[in-house]
């Protein structure tokens, strides 16, 4: 029987994770780490209004399927223009929800038009400094993109692509993943590994900023897996639950950029969503029935402290998946 999409996450991951020569997942420490974790930190988030455009209903889903279209580009956020105290992520988003308090939301025939000056404007860039024009870039690809992808199927509707998921993640991740940069796969050994961070990270985001209603209601937010980026595996690394071989560390030490589609890039990447997977099942059997997607919430926001920050540098990779 063909696995679901989610589940050929989990099972793609399993397998790199079980022959994985660079990465390892600490198993035997799986179960103190669970008990560990402070689970109350893993209920509902409250989003900041000040960096996400709430509570206006359909321009609301437009922020947030907009801002999912370009959650990514951490490989190149060292060269980014940070705003005071914010990381990457906050910068981005920030500036977008500014952008719309001002002019309203971007429609999709605008969003066919953008060109990277268009977006160093809106998230107030310097195109001079190339990382950030390569950035900026890709960031207006991957726009226009989104906005093709919403007049050829949904009347340039971003609530459209959302009634269309049915209220099931899932289905909303299997209609974003058919945009280049939403479609989240790397080869390993034959296999072709599917993550699809953006995409389930798209579904949370609606559930969270709707506190599931409405757009934000889906039925099956328990198949999501770990949105698999370069913060968490950094955090499970620090707190021991993944062990990376001295050459990875000492590349990662040295600042120097990860390959996307590299061995090492996917078992890190593919054994951060196993250990959550193992993390989740060893909660469950102790009678914490907790979903990755709060995992992941939980590890997310443990990675903005200064420790994990400011100890030892996370890998870098220059990708439009992440």
């Amino acid at each position: 029987m063909e696995l679901s999409l989610l589940e050929q996450v989990r099972a793609s991951c399993k397998a790199v994770a079980e022959k994985a020569i660079h990465v390892h997942i600490n198993e035997d420490r799986i179960p103190s780490y669970a008990a560990s974790l402070p689970l109350e930190q893993a209920t509902f988030p409250e989003l900041d209004p000040d960096r996400h455009y709430l509570g206006r209903g359909d321009d609301t889903v437009a922020f947030f399927l907009t801002l999912n279209t370009i959650n990514f580009g951490s490989g190149y956020f060292p060269h980014l223009r940070k705003r005071p105290g914010m990381s990457g992520y906050f910068t981005v988003a920030s500036s977008l929800n500014d952008y719309y308090r001002e002019h309203g939301p971007l429609s999709a025939h605008q969003l066919i038009q953008l060109q990277a000056e268009d977006c160093a404007r809106i998230f107030g860039q310097d195109l001079r400094n190339e990382p950030v024009r390569e950035l900026m870039q890709l960031f207006a690809t991957a726009l226009r993109d989104l906005g093709q992808y919403l007049l050829d199927g949904f009347g340039g509707r971003f609530v459209g692509l959302v009634e269309a998921a049915g209220s099931s993640a899932e289905r909303l991740v299997h209609l974003l993943i058919q945009m280049p940069y939403f479609n989240d796969v790397e080869p390993y050994d034959g296999l072709a590994v599917p993550f699809y961070k953006r995409a389930q990270l798209a579904a949370a985001d609606l559930h969270f900023a709707f506190r599931g209603q409405g757009p934000g209601r889906f039925q099956d937010l328990d198949r999501l897996t770990l949105f698999a980026d370069n913060l968490v595996p950094h955090v499970l690394r620090m707190d021991g639950i993944l062990r990376y071989e001295e050459p990875l560390t000492a590349r990662i030490k040295a600042e120097e950029l990860i390959p996307a589609g590299s061995r090492e890039e996917v078992e890190i990447r593919a054994c951060a969503v196993h250990a959550v997977e193992l993390l989740a099942r060893e909660l469950k059997r102790s009678g914490q029935d907790v979903t990755a997607m709060r995992l992941d919430y939980l590890l997310w926001n443990r990675g903005q402290q200064p420790y994990y920050k400011q100890v030892q540098p996370r890998h870098r990779t220059r990708t439009v998946f992440y």
